[in-house]
């Protein structure tokens, strides 16, 4: 155990201002402090935030080891990728698999019997792969960029393999830092969206420019259902500004399989817009919002088990359909919620023209949403 003082770097005079310091400890690269707070956990944070983060560190309350012992926390500030970043690689290059055999077998009708003779046949659709973790990566490197632009200890993007029907569940960063102000909270949370929505404005461009693709006779010789991916209002304007269409009446031929990259991308922005939480329309409603966005988050549930419902029992869609999909995110977003939203240690107002850009990021996301994304329909 070492005494109050004995331990170098962090600056513990900013911290006896509103602490009272009785025991320090070093746990690694972590400096922990041992006493009781004099003041509520958000005005200390908001205290000696900046004179720590002028030192270089980081710092957090945690859990208490008793009634009347509070604990704070001060990590040094991370300022770039530590290493190789091996599980983000790791889960990149599984992505990339992924999506190459779903799109494969997916999207350009290639059989699994000439897949297993021909492995290479894989790479045909690499068009594909490029389109979906071209906007998911572009979205999360947005996040990534600004944390970096306001110094806040942010990951590189973990991308996440899936399967059916696009071969991944998505992309994800971790941000470990405190969020300073509610302008860096907005500035990141705004980033991603904006930044994937200008990818999936390209991807879908190009996409409407390439070719079609025939469809091949034992695909249309199915099981008489075809599950249909419904167009966003965003879609069907970059087609009309194209002229491009974004169907054919003749069954044996389909839309070019890069387009799906930009659905995923218009479908992905609504999800990560959902003001709820950590979404990315938690923070920016509630860098734009305060402490009132929590009450927009409750009735984000709500909203999407009633969409739900009216599918279901108003307009007959079957659970396998956009019901459930709907009902999913109602479950997932009131989880969200619970969990709260980021609290920025300077609660100051944003100026005018965040707000602005705040406003026109959800009307782009409003662009982007469907009532039923998703149907099944007889081929």
């Amino acid at each position: 155990m070492d005494s109050p003082d004995s331990v170098a770097g962090p600056p513990v005079d900013a911290l006896r201002s509103v602490f009272h310091l009785q025991e320090t400890r070093r746990d690694g690269d972590r400096v922990v402090f041992y006493g009781e707070s004099l003041v509520p956990e958000q005005m200390l944070l908001r205290e000696v935030w900046g004179a720590f983060r002028e030192a270089g560190y980081e710092i957090q309350v945690s859990t208490t080891r008793g009634p009347r012992d509070d604990v704070v926390v001060a990590r040094p500030t991370a300022n770039g990728v530590d290493g190789i970043p091996w599980k983000n690689l790791v889960l990149f290059s599984a992505t990339i698999v992924s999506t190459l055999l779903v799109g494969a077998l997916t999207w350009y009708y290639i059989p699994l019997s000439d897949l297993l003779a021909d492995p290479l046949l894989v790479l045909r659709a690499w068009p594909f792969t490029v389109a979906i973790l071209g906007v998911l990566a572009t979205h999360e490197l947005g996040h990534y960029v600004m944390g970096r632009y306001h110094g806040v200890d942010v990951s590189l993007p973990y991308v996440i393999p899936f399967i059916f029907p696009f071969g991944t569940l998505g992309a994800i960063i971790r941000m470990r830092g405190q969020m300073p102000d509610r302008e860096t909270l907005f500035d990141i949370g705004v980033a991603g969206p904006l930044a994937g929505l200008a990818a999936t404005i390209v991807v879908t461009a190009v996409g409407l420019s390439l070719p079609p693709i025939e469809v091949p006779p034992w695909a249309l010789r199915g099981s008489g259902q075809v599950i249909v991916f419904n167009n966003p209002p965003l879609l069907n304007l970059l087609a009309s500004l194209l002229g491009e269409p974004t169907e054919y009446a003749d069954p044996s031929v389909a839309v070019n399989p890069v387009i799906i990259g930009g659905w995923v991308g218009m479908f992905f922005t609504v999800l990560n817009l959902l003001p709820v939480g950590q979404l990315d329309g938690g923070h920016i409603l509630r860098a734009m919002l305060g402490e009132s966005q929590e009450r927009v988050a409750a009735v984000v549930p709500a909203a999407l088990f009633g969409i739900a419902a009216y599918l279901h029992y108003g307009l007959g869609y079957a659970l396998n359909e956009s019901v459930g999909l709907w009902a999913f995110w109602g479950l997932l977003s009131a989880f969200i919620a619970f969990k709260g939203p980021a609290n920025p240690i300077d609660d100051s107002p944003l100026d005018a023209p965040r707000l602005v850009v705040g406003v026109l990021t959800f009307a782009l996301g409003a662009l982007c949403f469907l009532l039923v994304p998703v149907e099944v329909m007889a081929a």
